[in-house]
């Protein structure tokens, strides 16, 4: 089991979802978070005045997935998240050790 760990532009989203969903990903964790990578943040302007937005809204999307998923995940929310230019975000994958389902008491691949 693996746990997918994606920062995606906000817009991005609702197509993310479905398209995850389409493919059998029945449950995932969003967070709206603010972070810069080799964007650096850019300036706005406000009241005639400019000043620096030094981090970028992005949403974080967290999912656990079974080993065989793993690749149709990644290729989904790159293929869909991606829009070409900077700042589309990133996907990290981490080693899964166990997954409980509160509710029932599954473990590990059925609680996914």
């Amino acid at each position: 089991m693996k746990m997918v760990t994606a920062v995606i532009k906000p817009f991005k989203l609702d197509d993310v979802r479905e398209a995850l969903s389409e493919i059998g990903v029945t449950g995932l964790t969003v967070t709206e978070v603010k972070g810069f990578g080799r964007q650096k943040g850019h300036t706005e302007l406000y009241r005639g005045a400019e000043y620096v937005v030094d981090f970028v809204p992005k949403v974080r999307l967290d999912l656990a997935v079974k080993d065989a998923d793993l690749d149709q995940v990644i290729d989904v929310i790159c293929r869909v998240a991606g829009t070409g230019k900077i700042g589309d975000g990133k996907i990290f994958v981490t080693a899964l050790e166990q997954v409980v389902r509160i509710r029932t008491g599954e473990t590990n691949e059925s609680a996914i």
